[in-house]
């Protein structure tokens, strides 16, 4: 555990430097209540998760870090990623300058509940880790790979994304951005177009992946889609 404490504070140091140039440096303030908690809370709950998967499960920490579009294998999961990259940091931007110029103004009350659905969305993550070793970012199979069907994935074919959809509704409401929710218009089509794509993908590559699309329903929220 000590050994994990300094790459810990390392990676904490470098994510609150990379937001902090994204969002103090467009609102052109430091006096952004908002942000500074959101780097707290956001930057916490990711070394959380990377602890418990440094102890827990290094192989799949390992997968998780081949993240981008340089890690898919196929040219719509390539595309996807790139506008999801660029969308991500056109939204702390947008929510920075919302900030500025005032386009909107959410409570203290809501930007805490925003931080809440951050934090949120790592507990799902969490929940999808610990059941789910095989849930890399990038999307392919691996040597020994099964269909998961218990915890979350008895609910929803595919958690980690419903996770994704909580962070990406929590972050704009959390910086202090109602008119941030509207990357939510280019998330949703980006999400559904690659959820669609890796079952196309899995039907192919993972044995008994077909039997469990027939026996769990809904792919994102339960008795929607």
């Amino acid at each position: 555990m000590k050994n994990l404490i300094l790459p810990a504070l390392r990676t904490f140091l470098i994510g609150a430097a990379a937001f902090g140039v994204l969002l103090f440096l467009p609102a052109w303030t430091f006096n952004y209540w908002q942000a500074w908690l959101f780097i707290v809370v956001f930057d916490l709950s990711a070394n959380a998760i990377g602890i418990y998967l440094s102890l827990k499960d290094p192989a799949l920490l390992e997968r998780r870090k081949k993240v981008g579009p340089a890690a898919e294998t196929s040219l719509p999961q390539k595309i996807i990623m790139s506008l999801a990259i660029v969308s991500l940091l056109g939204l702390f931007i947008f929510c920075a300058l919302d900030h500025r110029f005032a386009w909107s103004t959410v409570s203290t009350l809501g930007s805490l509940l925003g931080n809440v659905l951050i934090v949120l969305s790592f507990v799902i993550q969490y929940l999808v880790f610990k059941e789910n070793s095989f849930v890399g970012s990038s999307i392919e199979t691996v040597a020994d790979q099964k269909v998961i069907s218990t915890g979350l994935y008895s609910l929803i074919r595919h958690p980690m994304y419903a996770g994704v959809l909580v962070m990406v509704a929590g972050v704009p409401i959390a910086l202090g951005s109602w008119w941030g929710l509207l990357i939510l218009a280019v998330v949703l089509p980006g999400l559904a177009w690659r959820i669609l794509d890796e079952e196309k993908m899995l039907k192919k590559d993972l044995l008994g992946y077909t039997e469990y699309l027939q026996k769990v329903r809904y792919r994102l929220v339960p008795y929607i889609w």
